[in-house]
């Protein structure tokens, strides 16, 4: 299992999961020009399959789409927050401006921080870098 420590030297490994495939393109883009690699997925599932082999690295972030069929974002966060291997890698909620949904919605459900779209791809970059570098907080269960 790879899920020990990284080369350091290595570029940090994010997974950019969204049903459309311009923005896993743009969101490809931004964050290798920043430094990081990356790695796509289509839907939850497809995601979940890559994140739970034992032959697969751990990525240090994961960008979900809120919106895809037919696992979508919050299938997928309940399924990475429940398996062990996981539990310590932040996730991005990315979710339409109109889809209603609340920062408060997105960390009760598990994730780490919430973007809007159509995202500003600086603002994308600075919260998978801040993500990257400082982990995931645990939360207190009351």
């Amino acid at each position: 299992m790879q899920s020990g420590p990284e080369d350091p030297g290595a570029a940090a490994l994010v997974l950019v999961c969204d049903d459309t495939e311009g923005i896993r393109r743009l969101l490809r883009i931004n964050l290798e020009l920043a430094g990081f690699a990356v790695e796509e997925a289509s839907d939850g599932h497809q995601a979940m399959a890559r994140l739970i082999d034992p032959h697969e690295p751990v990525p240090r972030v994961i960008l979900l789409d809120q919106q895809m069929s037919p696992y979508d974002g919050w299938w997928a966060i309940a399924a990475i927050r429940s398996h062990p291997r996981l539990d310590t890698v932040p996730v991005v909620l990315i979710t339409a401006a109109s889809a209603g949904v609340t920062l408060r919605d997105a960390t009760t459900a598990g994730f780490d921080a919430f973007l809007s779209k159509p995202f500003d791809p600086d603002e994308v970059v600075d919260t998978v870098s801040r993500l990257a570098a400082g982990g995931r907080r645990r939360r207190r269960r009351r």
